[in-house]
């Protein structure tokens, strides 16, 4: 088993990294693969020193999987590379998650739709992923009807840059390098990526358009508002759904509480209620906040939080890998 893994010098590519050991990932090599500028550069992993390779010289090693969190574009060019080579491709950007030839994935969801002729599965936006592997159970037992979420997402969902922009925002450095378009320290912005025609932005698109191809739901109506905070650790979701059936409140605790990946911390007596701080480095999806919405029928409201890292980008992919080789797909 080679297995590669793209942008493994950002930081969802260390973060896959991570996860791979933690989770005790079987390979018999590792490739790490980054950008030109980053060719030759040497990584500590596992007590053993890496050097870092080109995208060339990694589809011509032909691994089994690669894991790729190295941008839109770039896998646009290169994941067909790689799987015209016979390697399956776990893809962290939006560039193929709309493509209707390819599937959109959380394991936990629809893994059981892969099959070995999927050479590039899509591994959905962070905030969509925490959302639907909360709902899923959920929508199994009562049926949606309308999902509407606002969004507070972390610094680190931009990258790198941005996390540095924040503190030096912090330390008070004059005219420190901008990411955003306004200071996010002490700030919000509700401005996740480009704005589009009809006035939502692309953030706010994907969760939308996701949502419906993970569910292969069309009918669920879903409005969404992304916003960035001055916060690290993972992403926090307010999520009002109307189910087409009524539901009991401790039935959904119950029904949560026993869906794998999820954790719930609904005990506000105590002041127990999900939160990034202590999401951060945490595989699992949180959920809290679980109350009746009284002004309309059928209508739950929940307040959902996960590390944008972990299970928004490097833990569900790394499950996707895992999947592919437990069932014998590569």
């Amino acid at each position: 088993m080679k297995i590669a893994v793209v942008g493994a010098t950002g930081l969802v590519g260390s973060e896959i990294l991570e996860v791979l050991e933690e989770h005790n990932f079987q390979y018999d090599e590792l490739l790490l693969v980054a950008s030109e500028r980053s060719v030759g550069k040497q990584i500590e992993y596992k007590g053993k020193t890496h050097t870092v390779i080109g995208l060339a010289d990694a589809v011509a090693a032909k691994p089994e999987i690669a894991i790729f969190s190295a941008g839109g574009s770039t896998s646009l060019e290169w994941a067909p590379k790689f799987a015209e080579a016979g390697t399956t491709v776990v893809d962290n950007s939006s560039a193929w998650r709309m493509d209707p030839s390819k599937k959109l994935v959380v394991p936990e969801i629809n893994a059981k739709e892969l099959s070995q002729t999927d050479k590039i599965i899509a591994n959905p936006n962070c905030s969509t992923i925490q959302m639907v592997l909360a709902l899923e159970p959920l929508r199994q037992r009562y049926g949606i009807k309308r999902i509407v979420v606002s969004t507070y997402q972390s610094v680190t969902g931009t990258g790198k840059a941005a996390v540095d922009q924040m503190m030096a925002e912090r330390a008070g450095e004059e005219n420190p390098p901008m990411v955003y378009p306004h200071k996010i320290d002490m700030n919000v912005l509700p401005h996740i990526d480009v704005f589009q025609p009809n006035g939502y932005t692309k953030e706010e698109m994907k969760m939308i358009n996701e949502t419906k191809k993970i569910f292969s739901d069309d009918s669920i109506a879903v409005t969404a508002t992304t916003v960035r905070i001055p916060t690290m650790g993972g992403h926090s979701e307010a999520v009002n759904v109307e189910f087409k059936e009524d539901f009991d409140l401790d039935e959904v605790k119950d029904l949560l509480s026993a869906t794998p990946g999820v954790v719930v911390q609904d005990d506000p007596a105590n002041f127990v209620y999900p939160m990034p701080i202590t999401a951060h480095k945490k595989d699992e999806v949180f959920v809290g906040r679980l109350r009746r919405d009284e002004s309309q029928a059928n209508t739950l409201n929940m307040w959902i939080v996960a590390d944008n890292l972990r299970k928004g980008a490097a833990t569900n992919a790394v499950q996707i890998a895992a999947y592919l080789v437990e069932n014998k797909l590569v």
